[in-house]
């Protein structure tokens, strides 16, 4: 499905508007955003195509921008179009057609049980052809309420890795909705457990091969790309809430002889603090997509070099978007002042939120990363940045 710009920035709009409502009081309810959900089904962006391509940049603003409301549906959204890239980066292009064909047709929002990292779940070959699943698979980002899911399991016979995508209502698949986070709360990330769950033949994504193998290894890229764009997106919204907070209800300190907080000079300055950094790490962020996008479009013809290109450039990004977020999401208290802290506000969710997410993937490592790069000349290894 293809809308106009036009369109899609009216149903983005629309989106926000409604989210930002209800957004701090579902941070603490946590558990799944139903109502959310199917306003993302209703509002025709989840199946953005061009020419059967996914429309990276126009699928990283969007998520971004959700993030300044909501982070978790922001994530849900990107995960959406992560699992969908992953079925062109490891499938065959029968399979990635039927899941635009089909997802396009029911609006199907995809949910993850893929990470290959998490060894827990396995699969059975059967005299038919069909795999067994048995298993719990963890941090499974978006199952609840989802109509298709990305699995992944250990071969049992040791022959490697099976990648499927099912119905999420497949019989034996028990969706725990256990995810308890102090952060991130709706991201549906709990556990889903695969009870002798059949998987046919034809769900089976087919392995790479020796011409896709950089282009398939590419996926990690896509992920942290989205997870940069909420990341950055929840840091714009804080400062936009510290911002109204500070013109409309701060008090300056009484050693700072002004009668506006938006004069206080220390209160000035965390803000040209904040600004810089915004802008520092949106301009990073901005060169790693653009690095991305050349990348993926060449494709299977994705070469070694390619892929470190990407690395380095998505690595540093990282680096600089992480410790961003970070700071102004603590910070941001220090220019609001004490009474920000009260409940109702519940501005500590930013915070929680961006906490959370940098947790899974350390920066230290990226750094280590971008040494090696600096100093010896090495990309960064398929296996270091997966």
């Amino acid at each position: 499905m293809m809308i106009h710009t036009a369109a899609i920035d009216e149903a983005v709009e629309q989106l926000i508007t409604t989210f930002a409502k209800t957004a701090a009081k579902r941070d603490k309810q946590g558990g799944t955003a139903y109502e959310e959900r199917q306003l993302l089904r209703q509002s025709g962006l989840l199946y953005l195509f061009q020419d059967g391509d996914i429309p990276w940049q126009t699928v990283l603003r969007i998520t971004r921008q959700l993030a300044t409301v909501d982070s978790s549906l922001a994530h849900l959204f990107g995960y959406h179009y992560l699992c969908i890239a992953t079925i062109e980066l490891y499938g065959t292009q029968a399979h990635y057609e039927r899941a635009i064909t089909q997802g396009t047709q029911h609006q199907h929002f995809y949910g993850n049980a893929f990470n290959p990292l998490d060894t827990h779940v396995t699969a059975t070959k059967q005299a038919d052809g069909q795999w067994l699943l048995q298993g719990t698979k963890y941090f499974c980002s978006g199952a609840s309420d989802a109509d298709c899911l990305l699995v992944s399991a250990q071969k049992k016979d040791g022959s490697g890795l099976l990648m499927a995508v099912i119905p999420a209502n497949r019989a034996g698949v028990h969706i725990h909705n256990d995810w308890d986070s102090f952060g991130q709360r709706q991201t549906d990330s709990g556990a889903v457990t695969f009870n002798d769950v059949s998987i046919l033949p034809h769900e089976c994504l087919a392995l790479h091969t020796e011409e896709q193998h950089y282009f398939s290894t590419c996926r990690t890229h896509i992920a942290q790309t989205i997870l940069l764009h909420v990341l950055l997106g929840t840091a714009e919204g804080a400062f936009q809430e510290a911002k109204s907070y500070t013109k409309t209800s701060a008090r300056p300190w009484v050693t700072a002889h002004v009668n506006d907080a938006t004069e206080d000079p220390y209160i000035l300055q965390h803000y040209g603090t904040f600004f810089a950094k915004l802008q520092a790490a949106d301009a990073l962020l901005e060169r790693a997509v653009q690095t991305l996008v050349t990348t993926l479009h060449k494709k299977h013809h994705v070469t070694e070099e390619d892929r470190g290109i990407c690395s380095v450039a998505i690595a540093t990004a990282k680096v600089q978007v992480v410790e961003t977020t970070l700071h102004i999401t603590s910070t941001m208290f220090q220019v609001m002042g004490a009474r920000a802290t009260n409940a109702q506000y519940n501005f500590d969710r930013f915070w929680r939120n961006v906490r959370t997410h940098t947790l899974h993937d350390p920066i230290d490592y990226k750094l280590r990363d971008l040494g090696q790069y600096a100093l010896n000349d090495r990309y960064p290894t398929i296996s270091s940045y997966s």
